[in-house]
C-alpha cells in the first residue's frame, strides 16, 4: 500500500523552557526545542509511517535552518518552506505544578510566516498527489497575510480532491473572539474534519454550551454530545472530534474524547478515559489530532481512529517537549489495555 501524503500549513517556533519547574524570574538559563501547532503534527504523522510535509517561511540564518533540521531529524519533508525574513518566533515556557498553572509568552510579533505573501506558496505544486491537507487557528491568528495562505490553500485542496481538518485552537494571547470568528467561520466551509475542545467551539466559532467547567474538573458529557451534533450539522463536516481534558491539576488531568461522524459514529461516541500524571501537556492536542488523521486514513474503524488518537495523545504527554515521540506500537500496546507502565525487558 502506498505511503499517504499529509501536507501541514503553519508556525514552527524556537521553545525556550524554564529547567523542571523552575519560574522565569528564578532561571538563568533555558531549555531549547522546537514546535507550534502544524509542526508537531507533522513529526508525529512522519513517525508513523507516512510521508508528511511541512510548509512554512523560515529566516534563511542559522536560527532557521534550526528548525528545519529540527523536523527533518523525524522525517519531515520541507522542500516546500519558503526561505527568506528576518526572524523565527518564539515562546518562552514555564511549566506548572500540582495547583499552579504553566505559563506561555509568545515573542512571535514580525516572524518570517507572519510577514509571508500568499502568493510565495504554490499551492497546486504543493499539493500534487497528496491526500490530506491539515492547519489550525494558530495560523490565520498570525494576521492577514496567513489568513489569505490558509484560504487559497483551502481552497486548491478541496478542488484537487484533498481532505482538509482543522484543528481550531483558539490562542487569546494572539486576537480577540471578534476577531476569531470573522475569520475562522467562514473557513469552515472547506473543512471536512473538524478538531476542538469546548473552548475552541465557543472563542473561534460562537458556540457555547452550558453544564461545561473543565477548572473543576467537572464534565457534562450529554453537552459534549450536544456541541458536536450542533456543529457537524451547522458547518456540515464529515467528522467532528472534541476533546475532553478534566484538569484536576496543573499535574494531573483526565483525558478522553468523543467522535460525531457519517460512518460508525453517527452517534457521538466516546473514547476510553485516561488519567495522566503530566509531564508536558504542550503539543497533547496537536498528537490527538496526527493520531485521528492517521487513525482515519489507515483504520477500518473510526471508533479505532479515535481510540488511537487518544492514546497516542496520553502517551504524548509523558514526553518532554512539543513532538510527539511514540510508535504505533507504543500506542497500540496503550489501547489494547496494557497501560501499566510497567518496565519492558
Amino acid at each position: 500500500m502506498m505511503k499517504k501524503k499529509i501536507v501541514t500549513f503553519g508556525e514552527i517556533m524556537l521553545r525556550l523552557s524554564t529547567p523542571g519547574y523552575s519560574r522565569f524570574v528564578q532561571s538563568s538559563s533555558y531549555d531549547s526545542t522546537y514546535g507550534g501547532g502544524e509542526a508537531n503534527v507533522s513529526v508525529a504523522l512522519s513517525n508513523y509511517g507516512t510521508e508528511s510535509f511541512f510548509v512554512s517561511k523560515l529566516p534563511k540564518h542559522e536560527i532557521g535552518q534550526s528548525a528545519i533540521n529540527s523536523l527533518r531529524k523525524y522525517g519531515v519533508n520541507t522542500d516546500f518552506v519558503v526561505r527568506g525574513g528576518e526572524r523565527v518566533g518564539i515562546y518562552f515556557l514555564e511549566t506548572g505544578a500540582s495547583q499552579r498553572p504553566s505559563k506561555v509568552i509568545y515573542d512571535r510579533a514580525n516572524s518570517a510566516i507572519s510577514l509571508a505573501r500568499a502568493e510565495e506558496f504554490n499551492w497546486e505544486k504543493i499539493f500534487e498527489g497528496k491526500d490530506w491537507f491539515h492547519w489550525t487557528g494558530i495560523t490565520p491568528a498570525l494576521g492577514s497575510n496567513a489568513q489569505l495562505a490558509v484560504k487559497e490553500a483551502s481552497i486548491v485542496a478541496k478542488r484537487l480532491g484533498l481532505k482538509i481538518s482543522c484543528d481550531l485552537n483558539f490562542r487569546q494571547k494572539m486576537w480577540t473572539e471578534k476577531e476569531a470568528q470573522a475569520v475562522m467561520n467562514p473557513l469552515m466551509e472547506y473543512v471536512d474534519v473538524c478538531i476542538a475542545n469546548e473552548e475552541d467551539a465557543e472563542k473561534s466559532l460562537g458556540m457555547k454550551l452550558k453544564g461545561i467547567n473543565i477548572e473543576k474538573a467537572e464534565l457534562n458529557e450529554n453537552g459534549y454530545f450536544s456541541l458536536a451534533k450542533e456543529l457537524k450539522s451547522k458547518y456540515d463536516f464529515e467528522t467532528v472530534a472534541i476533546t475532553l481534558r478534566e484538569s484536576f491539576s496543573a499535574s494531573r488531568n483526565g483525558w478522553s474524547a468523543l467522535l460525531h461522524d457519517n460512518k460508525d459514529c453517527k452517534v457521538p461516541y466516546r473514547s476510553k478515559r485516561y488519567d495522566i500524571q503530566i509531564v508536558d501537556r504542550v503539543g497533547g492536542g496537536d498528537s490527538f489530532a496526527s493520531g485521528l488523521i492517521y487513525g482515519l486514513l489507515t483504520k477500518d474503524s473510526t471508533k479505532i481512529a479515535l481510540e488511537f488518537a487518544v492514546g497516542a495523545s496520553c502517551l504524548k504527554q509523558t514526553i518532554y517537549g512539543d513532538f510527539n515521540l511514540v510508535s504505533i506500537d507504543e500506542v497500540n500496546k496503550l489501547i489494547s489495555g496494557n497501560g501499566s507502565g510497567r518496565v519492558e525487558r
